[in-house]
């Protein structure tokens, strides 16, 4: 970290507002940024660089969305979102460099993968969102309970160990049927919580220290203007276009990274 360039800097600094834009805009999104962490910094070490970045941008989406979350889905979540954390910090434990490379490429891939399989299913109208009302989910229950611990456990796993459990939340919010506003005011909850509740394990394998958070003081500055960017436009961008983009970004990050 002590040998960045100046054109190092430029593309984390880009990656840092996008990840602003993804927390205001297209949540999963940061897959990219993550992506671009672990190019430029030692995999297994950026993904203590960008968790303050993330949590920035998380605070700035719960301040925006903070009226529009749904509790009892997060709740539904967190045991098994925390038993996925737990594994994913013993792993992480053990893993080397090359180790985590070729996981945050694989789970780059299988997430890509998992929304390319989403977009494929047929899907009913979306309702107009509205401001105040999100639809309950209704109890989970039999397959409901299943579902969650499955999306809990994975979550869990996937954000510690590479910071990419947006795709995996993404879709299962999105099954759970959330219109656009219920969508990113509980995902903005949910990674404010987790994310937050994974910094003493990183500062405990140390992933965080003095140094990163150094980068971090100077990277964070990035997040704001992205995600005003995103907030400006979540009612304009073209949904499909830009999802066909992220996959494509995705998929070129996770076999760079698999094949470095």
């Amino acid at each position: 970290m002590d040998t960045i360039t100046l054109w190092q800097f430029a593309v984390l600094a880009a990656a840092s507002a996008l990840v602003g834009f993804s927390k205001t805009a297209v949540s999963g999104a940061n897959t990219i940024s993550l992506a671009v962490f672990a190019a430029v910094l030692p995999a297994r070490e950026s993904t203590g660089v960008l968790l303050p970045i993330l949590i920035a941008g998380d605070l700035i989406a719960v301040l925006v969305y903070r009226r529009h979350a749904h509790w009892p889905t997060l709740l539904r979540l967190f045991p098994a979102v925390a038993a996925g954390v737990v594994a994913g910090a013993v792993f992480m434990l053990w893993a080397d460099d090359d180790a985590v490379r070729t996981s945050i490429g694989a789970i780059l891939l299988l997430m890509a993968g998992v929304t390319l399989w989403r977009r494929r299913m047929p899907s009913e109208p979306e309702p107009e969102p509205e401001p105040e009302a999100e639809p309950d989910p209704g109890p989970a229950s039999g397959g409901g309970r299943i579902k969650a611990r499955s999306y809990g456990v994975l979550g869990g796993f996937t954000t510690m160990v590479a910071n990419a459990g947006g795709p995996v939340m993404s879709l299962y919010l999105l099954s759970a049927g959330f219109r656009k506003l219920g969508f990113l005011g509980t995902s903005a909850w949910f990674f404010l919580i987790v994310n937050t509740s994974k910094v003493p394990f990183s500062v405990g394998l140390g992933l965080i220290d003095p140094r990163s958070l150094l980068l971090d003081a100077a990277l964070v500055l990035f997040v704001l203007p992205g995600a005003h960017l995103g907030r400006r436009c979540v009612d304009r961008i073209n949904q499909r276009l830009f999802e066909q983009l992220v996959i494509g970004a995705t998929v070129l990050g996770g076999l760079q990274l698999l094949l470095r």
